[in-house]
């Protein structure tokens, strides 16, 4: 079997394009900060989850290796040169000069040696728990131990050898260049370097000029080559039959592995500096009822853009008993419901790649398929009323879900009148009921967070000195009655801090000497 880091089986088949539920939670902008510049193209990594709670620990197992730093280094070690390694083929393929092609195979050669050499060495000083790492170094071992291999290495080591044996002296003479051999003349360089260094004092501005990154040799350098060439000929005529002699490698296992490392590390890299902040990641557990919880969690996309702009994250947990399946989520605008929300449905892609999730602790259920429903701006050249938009995409999710889907819901029809809006969700969410499929659900509709013992009530919370301050915690407590309110009030201008604004701008000023007008 071919080892893989990726799938314990046969590879799956990849989805190329992002699921429809990636931007309306922020997956999108996790996903591109993590692999946007690499090499290769991770995104249907990312956008492809597993079904099987085995091959999610599989892929959890090597997250849990890589948490040693020296193991995670010399993976990265290993990337680094296979990246190398690519460049030095495809200028051996790409350059004009046959000796000149030689000598970057030979080069590609060697770091490929030394690379797969030192990766071995790492995984057989490393104590490995995952069965993917496991039989990774188990084929490099064998790998290591074979006859192609070895020659492979004894060659391209005996030839650079040879190489560097090499010397030769250049005899010029106005426009003319002889190539001798070398018959002990003297280093000129070696000469001119003790000569002067008894003029050194300190450090001296170095005047030395940076020649550009060009790789062809021009028509000097190519006739100086071919002046060495013909006073070593057994030399390059080993080169040229190593070339020949080695036309297969890498290893395709070995540039597979480069591309699967990748996507573990980018994924570390894009959490470690939320870590270096004191943020918390965790392997959740994959469950297969519906008891989830989620201790301080938070939104990936959103804590980046946080920590960037030098402010907090809040972390926020939930969790559901039996037969809790529904967390409805009100309160006051600007309070953290929708980035609560979000969270909960990013969580749950994120375990279904096998990936670390924000948090001390988790424990989630294994949906198979993810439905948001967020606002949308009408399109003007849509043939239909928003309202009459937001009901088809709501039918054709439930028309789409099993009793293992997730749902989150985002202010449903706002748009609309009270009663309408009322009514409407309510019957979605008794749909969701039916179907006893999870979902969370924000909402300025207080009356939903108590439709029954499944459903469960969660509030955005104000800090208690000052109504007007967000914390952004969220509670799970009973709905307070206040949000239909509050999202009134802030439609219409009306909240304290707008009133508060508009009577600071309608204050009279005071006359000199603080009398009045």
């Amino acid at each position: 079997m071919t080892p893989s880091l990726l799938w314990p089986e046969a590879p799956a088949s990849l989805v190329m394009e992002p699921p429809p539920y990636f931007f309306d939670l922020n997956l999108d902008r996790v996903v591109e900060k993590a692999v946007g510049g690499l090499e290769f193209d991770l995104r249907p990594l990312y956008y492809t989850p597993l079904r099987d709670p085995e091959a999610i620990r599989y892929r959890q197992a090597v997250f849990a290796d890589l948490a040693d730093p020296l193991l995670r280094e010399a993976l990265r070690a290993f990337v680094q040169a296979q990246q190398e390694l690519r460049r030095l083929l495809k200028l051996a393929r790409t350059l004009s000069n046959p000796y000149q092609q030689q000598g970057y195979f030979l080069q590609a050669a060697l770091l490929y040696v030394r690379s797969t050499q030192a990766l071995g060495q790492a995984l057989d000083s490393s104590s490995l728990a995952s069965e993917g790492l496991k039989r990774v170094r188990a084929f490099l071992a064998q790998y290591r131990a074979s006859a192609g291999f070895a020659a492979l290495a004894q060659e391209a080591q005996g030839l650079q050898a040879a190489l560097a044996a090499i010397r030769y002296t250049l005899h010029i003479q106005g426009d003319r260049v002889t190539v001798r051999a070398w018959a002990g003349e003297p280093d000129y360089q070696t000469e001119l370097e003790a000569a002067f260094a008894r003029f050194r004092q300190g450090h001296s501005k170095d005047y030395r000029v940076s020649f550009s990154d060009w790789n062809q040799l021009n028509h000097i350098e190519e006739r100086i080559l071919e002046g060495v060439v013909g006073l070593f000929p057994q030399v390059f005529a080993e080169l040229a039959a190593f070339t020949l002699r080695h036309p297969g490698f890498p290893d395709p296992v070995l540039a597979t592995l480069d591309w699967e490392v990748q996507f573990f590390l980018s994924y570390l890299d894009y959490l470690q500096p939320l870590q270096t902040a004191g943020l918390s990641f965790c392997l959740p557990e994959i469950a297969q009822d519906k008891w989830e919880s989620l201790r301080e969690g938070f939104e990936l996309a959103l804590a980046r853009q946080q920590l960037e702009a030098g402010g907090k994250v809040v972390p926020n947990s939930f969790y559901l008993e039996d037969p809790e399946r529904i967390l409805v989520v009100t309160g006051p605008n600007q309070g953290g419901k929708t980035t609560f929300a979000r969270m909960v449905g990013q969580v749950h892609h994120l375990a279904r790649l096998g990936l670390p999730v924000p948090g001390t602790e988790a424990r989630l259920f294994l949906c198979d398929q993810i439905f948001t429903h967020f606002e949308r701006v009408e399109a003007a050249e849509a043939l239909r009323g928003k309202l009459q938009d937001e009901l088809l995409r709501v039918r054709q999710a439930l028309l789409q879900a099993t009793s293992e889907s997730l749902f989150v819901f985002n202010e449903m029809f706002a748009s609309t009148s009270l009663e309408d809006a009322r009514f409407l969700s309510r019957e979605v969410l008794e749909s969701v009921r039916r179907l006893q499929a999870l979902a969370v659900v924000v909402t300025f509709l207080d009356e939903l967070a108590s439709l029954g013992r499944d459903t469960v009530s969660l509030v955005a919370e104000v800090s208690p000195d000052d109504p007007t301050l967000r914390t952004f915690r969220i509670l799970r407590r009973p709905a307070d009655g206040k949000a239909y309110a509050l999202a009134i009030a802030s439609k219409y201008g009306l909240t304290y801090e707008r009133l508060m604004a508009r009577l600071a701008r309608t204050a009279p000023t005071p006359l000199a000497g603080g009398g009045s007008p």
